[in-house]
């Protein structure tokens, strides 16, 4: 098959990778405009765009109705991967067989922008992908192919999207071959419809007065985007890990607590370890590293 790809995300890159080296003809990806990014408000390029600038693929940017068209004429399908652009009927028309979707949950269950970050945000076990022919809904089309996948208790948005666009990849294979063939997808369920819509920055601030469970999953979900944040001294500081408690203190939500060069801070239930954090402007580093230059009085609150 001649494939086209629509992609912005890095998810997409497993997928890209198996193309590259399959029988299918990688003919061009398509990807967003460049856009302003970072404190300098840099013009940077989608990861999508580095990895095609980095493998010699022809790469589209359409911004305009007449660019899409081009973007997406003379193919057989189009394989779309977290693109973050709303199709016209017209455009789905263009390639043979139309366009098909990697979606990050087991449709019908969390259609839209952020399915791995809301089914970790509500603490799910289970998730999975679904491979479906994109229509002019939301996540609607009929589906291919579908792959539950168990979740870690202590997994990431960003781990289990690693997993499941890796397992997404893999699947391509068959379900482009059942294309062919003439295999026709299955229609979705009524049954069991949620929604995933973007993340709000509000939403991503951690709420100490909620659970412990509730913490790490906030914490779990919007690691390592757009991140979980508290704010310390007015300043921004973001979460990346949280660890079991491991003292018999009894903090007050929002309470910190130092116990053997450890970070603890308290919730609705139990106090909860913080293991790594971003200070504002700064990389990553381990909750005893902050500790080392945080000025912490007794009695301070993460707010």
């Amino acid at each position: 098959m001649r494939v086209v790809v629509a992609a912005t995300a890095h998810v997409a890159i497993p997928t890209l990778e198996w193309l590259n080296k399959s029988e299918h003809e990688l003919v061009r990806i398509v990807t967003t405009p460049d856009s302003r990014s970072g404190r300098g408000k840099v013009l940077t390029q989608s990861q999508i765009a580095v990895w095609a600038n980095e493998n010699s693929i022809p790469i589209f940017k359409p911004s305009t109705v007449d660019e899409m068209k081009a973007a997406f004429e003379d193919c057989d399908i189009v394989i779309a991967i977290a693109y973050g652009k709303i199709l016209s009927a017209n455009i789905l028309d263009l390639p043979r067989y139309g366009f098909i979707n990697l979606h990050f949950s087991l449709l019908p269950a969390y259609r839209g922008a952020a399915p791995v970050q809301r089914a970790l945000l509500n603490g799910e076990s289970v998730t999975g992908y679904s491979i479906f022919k994109i229509d002019q809904n939301l996540d609607t089309g009929p589906i291919y192919h579908q792959e539950k996948y168990d979740v870690d208790t202590r997994a990431t948005s960003g781990d289990v999207l690693k997993a499941l666009s890796e397992r997404g990849a893999k699947a391509f294979s068959q379900v482009l071959n059942d294309i062919e063939r003439g295999v026709q997808p299955i229609k979705q369920v009524q049954d069991g419809i949620s929604f995933a819509p973007k993340i709000s920055k509000q939403e991503t601030r951690i709420n100490w007065k909620a659970r412990s469970a509730s913490v790490l999953n906030t914490v779990r979900a919007f690691t390592p985007t757009p991140g979980a944040w508290t704010s310390f001294q007015g300043i921004v500081l973001k979460i990346t890990e949280l660890g079991l408690s491991t003292t018999e203190t009894i903090l007050a939500p929002g309470i910190i607590h130092i116990e053997n060069k450890k970070l603890f801070v308290g919730t609705l239930d139990v106090p909860i370890e913080v293991s790594k954090v971003i200070p504002a402007g700064k990389k990553e580093m381990t909750a005893a590293e902050w500790l080392n230059g945080a000025r912490i009085a007794p009695g301070e609150t993460f707010e």
